[in-house]
């Protein structure tokens, strides 16, 4: 479990819920690239969001987005595809066994990398696409779910190592990830 405070969002609107992880997600990797930070706390705390987020995202969000936005399938199946590398990406942080190493540090560039065009395509071509073809009842009930969820896992420790790592088999199993770019 973590001590850096994720939000416990109860409701609310499931687009701004998604924006405000999004920040988190921007704020939490600065403090890993910070030298100073308890990195540890902090890789503990982003793993625990990011797989909340994305399970979350796919058990509720991208299926009812799927059905009611002109952000075309394509780009949420796409999305699912970028959480698995995500995942893959930020299952080669928890390996590294410790936050001072060129190895960590080359991981965390790589899952960097991959979670900041994440949110900006998601941002750009599903959430802006969704504040304008679904509705603002929808997104409420939506964002209820969401939270709910997102809660659950990081409730749940969804961040651990062990879990990280049979999501990532889950993702190669179903095609999501290119097995040649595993680490």
């Amino acid at each position: 479990m973590t001590t850096i405070d994720l939000g416990r969002p109860e409701s609310g609107d499931v687009i701004d819920l998604i924006i405000e992880d999004h920040r988190r997600f921007e704020a939490l990797l600065r403090d890993l690239r910070n030298a100073e930070s308890d990195r540890e706390r902090v890789r503990a705390a982003f793993s625990a969001l990011h797989v909340a987020h994305a399970e979350a995202e796919e058990k509720y969000v991208y299926p009812a987005l799927r059905r009611k936005t002109s952000a075309d399938a394509e780009e949420v199946d796409h999305g699912e595809e970028e959480h698995a590398e995500g995942n893959e990406a930020l299952l080669a942080l928890l390996e590294c066994s410790g936050t001072d190493t060129q190895k960590f540090d080359d991981a965390l560039e790589k899952l960097a990398e991959l979670v900041n065009h994440h949110l900006t395509e998601e941002e750009l071509t599903i959430l802006n696409p969704a504040r304008e073809d679904v509705g603002e009842a929808t997104r409420l009930d939506l964002g209820e779910k969401f939270a709910t969820e997102r809660n659950r896992q990081i409730d749940d420790d969804c961040g651990n190592i062990v879990n990280v790592r049979r999501i990532v088999q889950e993702a190669r199993a179903e095609g999501l990830l290119d097995d040649s770019e595993g680490p």
